[in-house]
C-alpha cells in the first residue's frame, strides 16, 4: 500500500515539473512531434518488427491493446495509429491527464489512472498487453509480479505480454520509484512460471532495458 501510494506521489510531482522529461529522459524539452515520434520509434522497434508474436494472425484492427504505465501518452498515441483498440493506465493522474490531451484525436485510444497494484480499471478481454520503460522503475517485486498477473487475467488464452525490466544489478540500497528492482533471467523464468506465463524470449539480460516475452499458458 505505502509503496504504490509514494509511486503515485512521486510520479505526480514528477509529471507537474517535466512529465515528458520523465517519461524520456533523452532530452529536457521535447516538442510534440519528437515526443510523439520517439514513441513511434518504440513502438517500430518492439511491436511492428515482431507483428507475429503480437498478432499471432489476427487483424491489428480487431484488437484490444494494453499499455501499463502510459505516462504521457508517449506510446500510447502511437499505438493507436496501429490497433483497434488502446487503453493505457498509470499510476498518476497528472500523467494520465496529460496522456488524454495526447489521445484527444485518437478515439479508440483511452488512458485511465489505476491504483498502481491492480488492473480493476481495464475491461477484458486484452489481445497483447505491453510496457516499456516503467517496470525499471518499480522498486518492489511483489509489485511487478502482482500487475503481471493482473495482465494474465485479462489476456486472451495464448496472447502475448511484452515488457521491459530493470536486468541491470544496481545498488541495493538506492532502490526508490526511480531505480526498480533487477531481474536475472531466474528470476524472470519464475515469475513467469509462478503467474500463468511461458517465457519463451527474453533479450539484453543483465542490461537495462531488459526485454520479456510472456505468452499465456
Amino acid at each position: 500500500e505505502q509503496i504504490a501510494e509514494k509511486m503515485r506521489r512521486d510520479w505526480d510531482e514528477r509529471a507537474l515539473e517535466n512529465a515528458r522529461y520523465y517519461v524520456n529522459t533523452s532530452t529536457r524539452e521535447w516538442t510534440d512531434n519528437e515526443f510523439f515520434a520517439s514513441g513511434e520509434a518504440t513502438v517500430r522497434e518492439q511491436i511492428l518488427n515482431d507483428m507475429i508474436n503480437v498478432c499471432q494472425g489476427k487483424d491489428p484492427q480487431a484488437m484490444h491493446v494494453l499499455e501499463i504505465g502510459c505516462g504521457a501518452g508517449r506510446v500510447t498515441r502511437a499505438l493507436a495509429a496501429q490497433f483497434g483498440r488502446v487503453t493505457g493506465v498509470d499510476i498518476s493522474g497528472e500523467m494520465v491527464r496529460q496522456a488524454s490531451l495526447a489521445l484527444a484525436d485518437r478515439p479508440n485510444a483511452k488512458a485511465i489512472q489505476n491504483n498502481g497494484r491492480d488492473l480493476a480499471g481495464v475491461e477484458g478481454p486484452v489481445d497483447f498487453a505491453f510496457s516499456t520503460i516503467v517496470f525499471q522503475h518499480i522498486p518492489s517485486y511483489e509489485v511487478i509480479e502482482s500487475y503481471v498477473r493482473e495482465v494474465h487475467r485479462l489476456l486472451r488464452p495464448g496472447g502475448l505480454f511484452k515488457f521491459q525490466v530493470q536486468g541491470a544489478e544496481l545498488d541495493e540500497t538506492a532502490h526508490d520509484t526511480w531505480l526498480g528492482v533487477p531481474f536475472s533471467e531466474q528470476r524472470a523464468k519464475e515469475m513467469a512460471d509462478a503467474c500463468g506465463f511461458e517465457m519463451r524470449y527474453g533479450h539484453g539480460a543483465g542490461e537495462q532495458y531488459y526485454w520479456l516475452w510472456f505468452f499465456k499458458r
